[in-house]
């Protein structure tokens, strides 16, 4: 069991968030319902699912909830794309968030590999 906030992935992913929040406030507003909150739903996963690993007594649940993680990042990303190809977003904002979600996705999978060859 570890604080999530000491991890450099964790902390990524919750600017990430912020910084996609800011993004989606010139989102329209019939899209409140659809992908505004899909979107933002599978973004905060991603911190939320390391948080939830963090405090659970094995390395295999934690590689679970990470693994859970990483799903949500590519969940997010997709949901990034859409949106950009439908010009809800501005193309500098699209290679932003996709900069830091393929960050965090890096950090995600290293952290999943080296805590699956840990020993419990």
């Amino acid at each position: 069991m570890q604080n999530y906030k000491d991890l450099k992935v964790w902390n990524s992913a919750h600017r990430f968030v912020l910084d996609l929040y800011k993004a989606c406030q010139t989102f329209p507003r019939e899209e409140v319902y659809g992908l505004t909150s899909q979107l933002k739903r599978a973004a905060i996963s991603i911190p939320a699912n390391i948080a939830e690993g963090c405090g659970k007594k094995s390395n295999a649940e934690l590689a679970h909830f990470l693994n859970i993680a990483l799903g949500s990042a590519n969940e997010a990303e997709y949901f990034i794309l859409l949106a950009c190809d439908l010009s809800f977003i501005e193309k500098f904002q699209y290679e932003r968030l996709i900069a830091q979600i393929n960050e965090v996705k890096a950090m995600l999978i290293g952290l999943i590999t080296k805590v699956r060859n840990q020993k419990t």
